[in-house]
């Protein structure tokens, strides 16, 4: 907003305290103090959420990948064919053999629920969410018929294992004999342990070559699924449709939406519900600005109705008060932004500290999932932020803004 030298000056000198004016300050400061509160909140709370959602989807879909082809009944007889399909599939990056299959894993008495994971061994050593994250031992031992396999770091820290020790998988669909099916029970020393980030896959996965998981589940040559990368998983039904189409009646495509639907939608209804009650501390803090406003008008009735007769225009006067306003509004809006981004670069210090102070653990990742508070700004939401409080401080300016444009000088100064 343009002003002219006076129109400054006067803006100025009322965004400053004057003799008596301390309870007018005080609010106003308070107003400022709360829009940027509300701003580092909704900047603070945004950046979370976008974080926990991104950090759940690359870790998730980098281990489970975008999209699968099950078979039916749990096996893919003919998978090579699938495979050479999906491979062929225009926006299909990689395509992975899997087998997965839930059993029990035990070492020295210990007794745990696993997840099975069988592999080629070229793609256990080029998956990024596993070869990144190794904590101890190496993928490189995990070939076909070593009998070495990697767990998650929770799943070795229940159980007591470490690199080198051996522990034993059973699967209890094994042989028919005359006296029943005998469970199969085979040994495997641990070759590496990896720690993904996600509670729920740290604590049960367990990484073998395709070799030793066909042998251990007795599925022969077969697999039971193959997994699909895509250049955007975004785009996954569009990719999805022709091969889809061609493996119908054989097998089955579920994609990363169905994979984790219940999860994401959860996150997106509360990243929704979070900015709508949290705009709420914006919209306190414009009407903190209103009413300062009014008390500042209400204060400067005889100076305004001097300003009036000495030539002061009802636009002049209106700019002057929106840009007290506009003034409190932004100046809340860019200490906010600023003392967003420091609690979200201290994030992690904060909440150690908190939980410290409390002595409760905040940050569960058996529920959050992840292991340390993740944050991704987005910088188009921090614009529309700032934007709307601004928007607010603006529309809250107007009431005042022209209560004091539209004051009668005669009326005031008629006993003057």
């Amino acid at each position: 907003m343009i002003l002219n030298r006076y129109e400054k000056m006067i803006a100025r000198r009322y965004l400053l305290p004057g003799k008596g004016e301390g309870f007018i300050f005080l609010v106003a400061s308070i107003s400022l103090a709360a829009v940027m509160l509300g701003v580092a909140a909704l900047i603070v709370v945004m950046s979370v959420m976008n974080g926990f959602r991104a950090e759940l989807f690359d870790k998730i879909v980098g281990l489970n990948g975008h999209a699968v082809v099950q078979g039916y009944g749990g096996r893919l007889d003919n998978w090579q064919e699938i495979a050479a399909q999906a491979r062929a599939t225009p926006g299909v990056t990689s395509v992975t053999p899997l087998i997965e299959q839930p059993l029990l894993v035990v070492y020295q008495g210990r007794a745990e629920a696993a997840l099975i994971r069988g592999m080629e061994a070229r793609d256990i050593r080029a998956n990024p969410s596993l070869k990144a994250n190794v904590v101890a031992g190496s993928l490189d031992a995990i070939r076909a018929g070593s009998d070495k396999v990697a767990i998650g770091s929770r799943l070795a820290e229940n159980l007591g294992v470490s690199v080198g020790q051996t522990i034993t998988v059973i699967n209890p669909s094994g042989r028919s004999t005359p006296f029943g099916t005998m469970p199969r029970q085979l040994p495997y020393e641990v070759g590496a342990i990896f720690e993904i980030g996600i509670y729920d896959l740290d604590k049960a996965y367990i990484v073998m070559s395709m070799e030793d998981a066909q042998t251990l589940l007795l599925l022969g040559d077969k697999v039971q699924m193959v997994e699909l990368q895509t250049a955007d998983p975004d785009r996954i039904g569009e990719y999805m449709a022709p091969l889809a189409r061609q493996v119908e009646g054989k097998a089955v495509i579920i994609d990363w939406r169905q994979m984790n639907s219940s999860l994401f939608e959860a996150l997106q209804v509360d990243r929704v519900v979070s900015f709508v009650i949290l705009s709420l501390i914006i919209l306190v803090a414009v009407f903190n600005i209103l009413s300062s406003l009014i008390m500042l008008v209400r204060a400067k009735t005889r100076d305004i109705a001097i300003l009036r007769t000495m030539g002061a225009t009802r636009a002049s006067l209106l700019r002057i008060f929106v840009t007290v306003g506009l003034s409190i509004g932004s100046l809340g809006m860019l200490a906010g932004l600023v003392l967003g981004f420091v609690i979200l670069y201290f994030r992690q210090g904060i909440l150690n500290g908190v939980q410290l102070l409390t002595g409760q653990p905040l940050w569960d990742p058996s529920i959050r999932f992840l292991t340390t508070l993740p944050s991704k700004p987005d910088p188009v939401e921090i614009v529309g932020i700032c934007l709307m409080a601004v928007g607010f401080s603006f529309l809250a300016t107007l009431y005042p803004a022209f209560k004091a444009a539209n004051t009668d000088p005669v009326q005031v100064l008629r006993y003057e």
